[in-house]
């Protein structure tokens, strides 16, 4: 009865220290920073691809809401990435200051759907990019409205 005891113990104390271990590499490798996600593209090599519309992230490192949206933009990204240039802007780049300052960026993380191709831009309230499927509806509607605006442009 002993033995059966010590083994069940020993099994339970194995897996527990495994489990610890487990997470313990999980926390250690988890980004810790917005701008450790590499998620798309260049803002630069998104506006010579006129062929897809942009949704771009301006975020700063320090912000925990930036932090906590990464993960929705990284899957969103991976479901749209055929229909959408993504972008990750760091608002407190010198490189991107006019651009910051030209989009009015007012809170982090902002979210724009920005369209090189229309000279397009359209700032998508937090209330909409916090909830993935109303997110999903707003970039879906997007693309059918810019077909129908490829379409007119066509027919000229």
């Amino acid at each position: 009865m002993k033995k059966k005891l010590f083994i069940t113990l020993g099994i339970f104390l194995v897996l527990v220290f495994t489990s610890a271990v487990a997470i313990a590499v999980s926390v250690i490798n988890a980004p810790k920073h917005p701008s450790d996600y590499h998620i798309g593209i260049t803002y630069e090599e998104a506006l010579k691809a006129d062929e897809k519309p942009m949704l771009a992230v301006f975020y700063v490192d320090w912000c925990g809401y930036c932090m906590r949206f990464m993960p929705k933009f990284k899957t969103l990204s991976s479901i749209y990435k055929n229909k959408y240039n993504f972008v990750m802007i760091n608002a407190e780049a010198p490189e991107y200051a006019k651009l910051v300052e030209d989009v009015g960026i007012g809170g982090f993380p902002t979210v724009y759907m920005l369209d090189p191709k229309y000279d397009n831009r359209v700032l998508m309230p937090n209330g909409v990019y916090q909830d993935l499927p109303k997110f999903r509806v707003e970039l879906d509607r997007y693309l059918r409205i810019r077909s129908l605006l490829d379409k007119a442009t066509a027919e000229k």
